[in-house]
């Protein structure tokens, strides 16, 4: 008799069981939605989480740039200072103003490029004083930054943007997404191999206090997930700070010491009690044409990776789908808070931190109050430097350990877009595999050709002129993005079943601020202001 061992054959399955998972607009699992804060302590300590995730970008930002700016550790220390300080305004401005996610708006990679180019411009080289050549070249870079925020700030409340989103459909959504966080790769275990010894000890010992603890114990394990960075990070600190008092690396190259020493980012010593950094610290900002292009090219790809992060934000805060209207004004607010960035000179634009949106994912909190109170501890921490300095040295390897959970979980948000689409038909499947593929395919062209030759390939005699096309084509979620909206838009065909295909029959009730009823309570603006900016 065939399958013996007694028993006899299992019960044929249940209609019911044999039906694919049900299509959620909200995430159901979330603990604390928007609209619904945690108990006030529990908040406090929730945003002071999130305040120490946004420091790995805050810091690595300015410790890559200041030294090639001509500056030293007091610079460095300065600049982060007012780096947090503008996160924490622009953040509080989001939340109540803009998109009103939980999304903190800090720093981003994506300018990095467009700010190497100005500080290499000619026109510095005669510089020989250091302080007088880092003030200049931060001046230049206020410059570009001012003007780069107009397009942000018009494509974003004029409702240029909102007419641009009606196009989003979840197949395209998904590329876009998924790459906002898994583009973001080489930020992950690469740095983490800086330091092996203190980086794989914390990758692990979050993934121990975020999934299996709370896998094994039954009572109280929300505390394990939810405080795990806390938790984790304090752990392997302590033993990181252990290892360079005890010598552990007295004998090492620069490059290790940078990495794995606790004090060697020289921000502590460096960082005033207290100092409160205020418009134009730096001087007068100056401007040139060609790099205020340049920036503004760096400004809509931050512009198209931010709108990825803000959908990912929306899923992970339990709220429904962004309606056009509420992303192109949260696109205008970050454009107000690439201004703020010119003006107090950060040396560095805004967009959306994908890590802090990993976090809501980790934390299954997505309430708007703590991010708020975490823009609350960025404004503190920045006014009382040596404070703040302290938390700001923590190694590198720490930060990227934390990089590989949360730019996953941003990745994953992007994938979950795939319940709203059939993955049978063919051409979903062309447009999801050709524009993913190409979105990581074209920047790992881009990258390595500039990490061999030390220019991009488009290298012509205007810097400013390759940045433009350089830099867009160097990230992976604008590629992806930009690929999978154009196949979307120009391959479909008008009858009802590849809109069903394409998961437009999900999203049409949130393509319109009006037609869905929660899109009043996720979304409406604060201090009835909704009646003299109505959002359609």
């Amino acid at each position: 008799m065939a399958g013996g061992g007694g028993g006899g054959a299992a019960p044929p399955p249940k209609q019911e069981e044999l039906q694919p998972h049900p299509v959620r607009d909200q995430l159901s699992s979330i603990a604390y939605c928007i609209t619904s804060p945690p108990p006030w302590p529990e908040a406090i300590l929730l945003g002071f989480q999130h305040y120490l995730v946004m420091l790995g970008t805050t810091v690595l930002i300015p410790a890559s740039l200041v030294p090639q700016m001509g500056g030293g550790n007091e610079e460095k220390a300065k600049m982060i200072q007012t780096l947090l300080f503008v996160a924490g305004v622009n953040t509080l401005f989001q939340t109540l103003f803009g998109t009103r996610l939980p999304a903190v708006i800090g720093g981003s990679y994506t300018y990095v490029p467009t700010t190497i180019s100005i500080i290499l411009a000619g026109r510095y080289s005669d510089i020989v004083n250091p302080q007088e050549k880092f003030e200049n070249i931060m001046r230049g870079i206020q410059g570009a930054l001012i003007v780069a925020s107009t397009l942000q700030i018009v494509v974003g409340f004029s409702g240029l943007w909102r007419n641009v989103a009606r196009f989003l459909s979840p197949l395209s959504a998904v590329p876009l997404v998924a790459l906002s966080g898994f583009g973001l790769y080489e930020f992950g275990f690469p740095v983490l191999t800086k330091c092996l010894e203190i980086g794989l000890p914390q990758i692990i010992l979050l993934l121990i206090f975020s999934q299996y603890i709370p896998h094994i114990v039954h009572g109280g394990r929300h505390v394990f997930y939810r405080f795990a960075v806390i938790f984790s990070v304090v752990i392997v600190w302590i033993y990181a700070h252990l290892l360079t008092v005890g010598g552990a690396y007295k004998n090492t190259g620069p490059k290790t010491q940078i990495s794995c020493r606790t004090d060697r980012a020289g921000i502590i010593g460096a960082a005033p009690w207290i100092r409160v950094p205020y418009p134009f610290q730096w001087g007068a900002p100056s401007f040139d044409a060609g790099e205020a292009f340049a920036m503004m090219a760096a400004s809509f790809v931050a512009l198209v990776e931010s709108t990825g992060t803000f959908i990912a934000v929306s899923r992970y805060a339990s709220a429904t789908p962004l309606p056009p209207s509420i992303l192109s004004r949260g696109i205008g607010w970050q454009g107000v808070g690439i201004l703020f960035s010119g003006i107090f000179g950060t040396g560095n634009g805004s967009s959306v931190s994908g890590e802090n949106a990993g976090l809501l994912a980790l934390t299954r909190v997505g309430s708007r109050r703590v991010v708020q109170i975490s823009a609350g501890f960025m404004i503190f921490f920045s006014i009382l430097g040596k404070f703040g300095a302290v938390f700001a040295s923590i190694p590198p390897p720490i930060i990227a350990a934390l990089y590989c959970l949360f730019f996953a979980y941003v990745g994953s948000a992007g994938l979950s877009l795939l319940q709203f689409c059939n993955l049978n038909s063919f051409r979903i499947k062309f447009i999801l595999g050709f524009s993913v593929f190409m979105g990581l395919s074209i920047p790992q062209y881009f990258n390595e050709y500039t990490a061999v030759n030390g220019y991009g390939p488009v290298h012509t005699g205007a810097r400013w002129f390759n940045d433009m096309i350089n830099v867009p084509f160097s990230s992976e979620a604008f590629v992806a993005g930009l690929l999978a909206m154009l196949l979307d838009v120009t391959l479909h065909r008008k009858d009802n079943t590849t809109r069903k295909d394409r998961g437009m029959h999900w999203w049409d009730r949130f393509r319109s601020f009006k037609t869905d009823t929660r899109s009043e309570e996720f979304y409406s603006l604060p201090f009835n202001l909704n009646k003299f900016f109505p959002s359609v």
